[in-house]
């Protein structure tokens, strides 16, 4: 069983949660490359919309995903990653989880904060 790539134009969305945790740690995409390799890697690939190309998580930084389980939704069109996070950021801005920041509604005004802990300065990842 695989998901329906035809039915969401060959990109399906991925939410990726920590396998312990359940925290979640970031959205991506998969096109029928990334699924396939991910599959026979275990670990998780990824289709890089701005980079238009099949994308290794962790390729540059080290931080990648290894698959522990892989659900598929009702619709067959949404893939659910349960991973173990290696190095222990998901992000590529170095937070954990790429969902770092929350809204803060304060006198009606709406603002945003970081609520995560940096694990890494990108600068000297991404070289």
């Amino acid at each position: 069983m695989e998901p329906d790539f035809q039915k969401t134009g060959g990109l399906v969305p991925v939410i990726t949660q920590d396998f312990e945790t359940k925290e979640v740690l970031m959205l991506a995409y998969m096109d029928k490359e990334a699924w396939d390799a991910t599959l026979s890697t275990n670990i998780a690939h990824y289709f890089s919309r701005s980079r238009k190309k099949l994308w290794k998580k962790g390729e540059e930084s080290g931080n990648i995903q290894k698959v522990k389980e892989i659900r598929i939704d009702c619709d067959n069109d949404t893939i659910l990653l349960l991973v173990e996070q290696v190095g222990g950021a998901a992000c590529h801005k170095g937070y954990r989880s790429c969902f770092f920041r929350r809204l803060k509604r304060d006198n009606g005004k709406i603002s945003q904060e970081i609520c995560c802990e940096k694990i890494f300065d990108p600068k000297e990842v991404y070289k």
